[in-house]
């Protein structure tokens, strides 16, 4: 943005202010530097409440799709697109984040489960268009022959070889550090207040002063829905309570993740499997807990022996049909909002494909047209 364009606010002018500093706006911000352009990212800080910091860390295929077999599609070119990612990253800032991809199970514990498994994956491959990324059910004994240590509960389970998991604190860690290389202005302790555009530039008032911009992307996990309305946008939530356990140090015995269960780069065990409504993240809830612990121990008994060494509860960024909202402002435009769960899994599609997109202030109607919030209209019609 030319300088004799005018000092537009005190905090500097930019190509793209991106509000969020978590991995979805970082993961963006990061695309949009790699492309040259100069970028602010806007953040609440350390204390915010960040999904970053509570996710489970998985590059997850497998489940993903049903009732949109777009976002199938959008879900496997992100984990096809995730080795390439990981190694540019690791290029340029030296962080390895521990990216793997030796595919992950979703196992059951009773005929019950393996039988309702069986008919989402029937469901999922009878939808009409979109992916049909390799799922294969197993029996026990196959099971065994990949993840010999599990208990005799186990009666099958699925597998997609798709599946994988990283390290997401490095991962956070990593965007943050490439973002400092490119010369990208951190200012976190600066929520949004107010967006405005005059004279085709933007101007983002937070509390501690404004910028200006020729793009903004709302980037902001649950306050996308008070923000994306600031410029024409809508951005329909339902956030989610998640708990995790971890448990200190055990000698490798899972060399797959599982969908609730998986092992990390450090050799602690993440357990997670809940769901709560509400924002505040505070506390546990101990009878959770207790179950996710007890469906640990059923599916890897060995892990009874394993001290619990943390705990959390984090709030999950989720939109009111679960899917992505990928949009651009109409009334404003150069306005962007993005908004997902899966904020590791589609970090290389968000760096790599939709950062791109931005930075040449278009979303392509092919790749992500499905994704509009415009979709929740259409459901209302109906």
């Amino acid at each position: 943005m030319a300088a004799a364009r005018g000092q537009l606010a005190g905090l500097g002018e930019f190509d793209t202010v991106v509000v969020g500093g978590g991995l979805v706006g970082a993961a963006i911000a990061y695309g949009l530097g790699k492309l040259g352009e100069r970028v602010a990212v806007l953040d609440e800080g350390d204390m915010a409440v960040r999904a970053s910091r509570g996710n489970f860390a998985l590059v997850w295929v497998q489940s993903k799709g049903l009732g949109m077999p777009e976002y199938a599609d959008w879900t496997v070119a992100s984990s096809d697109a995730w080795a390439g990612f990981a190694g540019d990253l690791q290029r340029e800032t030296d962080v390895d984040v521990c990216f793997e991809r030796p595919g992950g199970f979703m196992l059951a514990l009773s005929d019950a489960e393996m039988t309702g498994r069986a008919e989402t994956l029937k469901r999922f491959h009878n939808q009409a268009t979109g992916s049909s990324y390799a799922t294969t059910l197993m029996e026990r004994a196959e099971v065994q022959r990949y993840l010999p240590d599990i208990g005799p509960e186990v009666v099958g389970g699925s597998f997609c070889p798709l599946d994988g998991h990283v390290n997401s604190l490095k991962l956070f860690r990593a965007l943050h550090t490439a973002l400092h290389r490119q010369g990208a202005r951190y200012l976190p302790g600066h929520p949004v207040t107010a967006i405005e555009r005059s004279g085709g530039l933007f101007r983002i008032t937070t509390l501690k002063g404004a910028l200006g911009a020729g793009k903004v992307v709302l980037a902001a996990g649950n306050a996308n829905m008070h923000l994306a309305p600031m410029v024409g946008l809508t951005a329909p939530m339902r956030p989610e309570r998640g708990q995790i356990l971890v448990t200190e140090r055990v000698r490798p015995f899972l060399r797959h993740p599982v969908v609730t269960v998986r092992q990390t780069d450090e050799g602690t065990v993440m357990i997670g499997d809940s769901k709560e409504e509400g924002f505040d993240p505070a506390g546990q809830t101990l009878d959770i807990n207790a179950v996710m612990a007890n469906r640990a121990v059923r599916m890897f008994p060995l892990l009874g022996g394993a001290n619990i060494v943390r705990s959390w509860r984090a709030v999950r960024v989720m939109t009111a049909d679960g899917f992505p909202i990928y949009d651009q402002s109409e009334t404003h435009p150069g306005a962007f909002v993005v908004t997902c769960h899966s904020g590791v899994t589609l970090a290389a599609a968000h760096a790599l494909t939709l950062a791109p997109m931005i930075h040449a202030g278009m979303l392509e109607h092919d790749q992500v047209a499905t994704f509009s919030a415009r979709r929740f209209d259409v459901q209302k019609a109906a």
